[in-house]
């Protein structure tokens, strides 16, 4: 039986020269200085690239942290981040955990009026986002069933017109487990960044990182990896062909998925349900707008206080549902969405303040935030990924209903994989189109 894989992949590139930020995958481990040298390091054709967190282990922060209130501010941040990157009449799909976790990491460099914007945006003070998502991470510990696993990293480069603040490095070791490499910015580091995500997403990414440019000095990178099947999968007589009508009345035929499920969902412009992943931490959830209204009106009308109560407080009633099987792919740039969203300084390259990062010969800024994802939905359950790259760079119980409820997935709607211990979602699409 194959599994659900759902795989997120936050990358973030800080870059030394007049342009910009990317990044690319990593993994979790604890912090080092600058100046330690791994005892081995790991050869990659002709450049090597140094662990510096060989023998060496991060501080483990305290994690008395309430995850509800925390939960809450990131069903926020994730609505408005869906909102805003909503790309009207096309597929979209954004994780929102993921560019969380990417800028989370980014924001211990900066400082005054720029960090205070990306603290706004995000919802949370610098150091309540690194208690917030450390504890947060702690808690997918231990599941049997569902698995959603964390992994970030930093690499930066080892030219000298690049000094890294190692208590920038010390805070995402200790919070985030980062682990720490240090490496020529050359086209042998870039290929064995995109090997290490490519292990890290199972395959799911094989490449995240076409070059490195000259002006690049670091990449922060989060790695999010999802595995799960449905408690109840679709069996063979449960998957009909059916029509999917688009917005603009042409149709397409697709494979529906039918199934009863329990937990409905209903708001005043659209219906919806709820279908879970073993051990029910985690589902599926679909919202598909009233007749009359369309999928980008419903995503200007959602809320994060209000999609949290939403999926906290199911209806218990039989709902039959249809959805098609889909698979979709999704590219954007966030700059001008996080812009917009309240954290120009960033991305201005004469006022972004990221110092606490380290000192480069000229000021570094955002240059780009890339944002790619991909979602696969099937018989036994979910398989995504996704990639956030921020590019940094110098100035250069159950009660028998009256009626059973019905929501067919066969017209444009909004679909979200939720973690049910804190009711957020960490995707969030709207399908569109069946064969976008």
């Amino acid at each position: 039986m194959k599994r659900a894989i759902c795989l997120i992949l936050s990358v973030l590139l800080l870059c030394a020269a007049p342009l910009g930020l990317a990044g690319c995958g990593a993994q979790p481990g604890p912090a080092a200085t600058p100046e330690q040298p791994a005892e081995h390091p790991e050869q990659t054709g002709t450049s090597q690239v140094a662990d510096l967190m060989k023998g060496i282990a991060a501080h483990t922060p305290a994690a008395d942290v309430d995850l509800t209130a925390g939960s809450v501010r990131l069903a926020d941040f994730a609505v408005r981040l869906f909102r805003a990157a909503n790309e009207e009449g096309k597929n979209t799909l954004v994780s929102p955990l993921s560019v969380m976790y990417a800028l989370a990491m980014t924001a211990n460099g900066a400082r005054e009026e720029t960090l205070a914007q990306m603290e706004t945006v995000l919802g949370m003070k610098a150091e309540e986002l690194n208690r917030y998502l450390c504890a947060y991470g702690r808690s997918l510990a231990g599941d049997e069933f569902g698995r959603l696993d964390l992994a970030n990293s930093i690499w930066f480069t080892q030219d000298d017109s690049f000094q890294v603040n190692a208590d920038f490095l010390q805070t995402n070791a200790d919070y985030y487990g980062a682990d720490i490499y240090q490496a020529p910015f050359t086209q042998e580091t870039c290929r064995a960044i995109n090997d290490w995500v490519k292990e890290k997403t199972r395959g799911m990414i094989p490449e995240i990182l076409d070059r490195i440019p000259s002006e690049a000095v670091m990449y922060l990178v989060n790695a999010l990896a999802f595995e799960a099947e449905w408690v109840e999968p679709y069996r063979e007589n449960a998957v009909r062909e059916g029509e999917f009508t688009r917005e603009d009345g042409g149709r397409d035929t697709a494979e529906f998925l039918y199934a009863r499920e329990n937990s409905y969902l209903e708001t005043d412009n659209a219906t919806g349900f709820i279908k879970y992943y073993k051990g029910g931490r985690y589902a599926f959830a679909a919202l598909l707008p009233r007749e009359g209204v369309t999928a980008a009106e419903l995503v200007s009308s959602l809320s994060g206080e209000a999609l949290h109560q939403l999926l906290a407080d199911p209806e218990i009633v039989p709902v039959d549902t249809a959805m098609p099987k889909f698979e979709t792919r999704f590219s954007t740039e966030l700059s001008q969405v996080l812009t917009e969203m309240g954290m120009p300084l960033a991305f201005d390259g004469d006022r972004a303040d990221f110092t606490a990062l380290g000192r480069a010969d000229e000021n570094i800024y955002i240059s780009r935030v890339l944002h790619k994802t991909f979602i696969s939905v099937a018989e036994q359950g979910t398989r995504a990924g996704a990639a956030t790259v921020v590019e940094m760079a110098k100035n250069t119980a159950f009660m028998p209903p009256e009626e059973i409820k019905t929501v067919f997935l066969d017209r444009p709607f909004v679909y979200m994989l939720v973690d049910c211990d804190t009711q957020t979602p960490f995707f969030l699409g709207t399908m569109m189109d069946v064969n976008g």
